[in-house]
């Protein structure tokens, strides 16, 4: 997935940000489980396509200043989100509360480059 769309959805969330810090480590593996999760499925690798395709279009949204647009596409992807299943909601609620300047957040998020790689462009 596009980084910057994971960041910004990472930074526009709902949740509570004032936890602890997690077990980045523990996130790592979790996050290589969700994408063994969403490569073994082919409607969840479809969902997690079209999250990336629909990311495009919000940040087109957003130069254009069509807040209608953005937020329509926001829910649009928020309900596939829910097709990728807890594991994949889990991970993205816990990288919420993780430093997201560490390497070891940048490496979790690159292992959904591979997984990028499966969507057509």
């Amino acid at each position: 997935m596009n980084r910057l769309l994971i960041v910004g959805f990472l930074l526009v969330s709902t949740l509570d940000a004032q936890g602890q810090q997690p077990n980045l480590a523990k996130l790592k593996t979790d996050a290589q489980k969700v994408v063994s999760i969403i490569r073994g499925d082919k409607a969840k690798t479809q969902a997690y396509c079209q999250i990336n395709s629909l990311g495009g279009e919000i940040d087109l949204a957003a130069q254009a200043r069509d807040e209608q647009k953005a937020e329509a596409l926001t829910k649009r992807i928020n309900d596939l989100e829910k097709q990728l299943g807890p594991e994949y909601a889990a991970l993205f609620d816990a990288l919420n509360n993780a430093d997201q300047h560490s390497i070891e957040f940048q490496d979790i998020l690159s292992l959904f480059d591979n997984l990028d790689k499966s969507c057509p462009h």
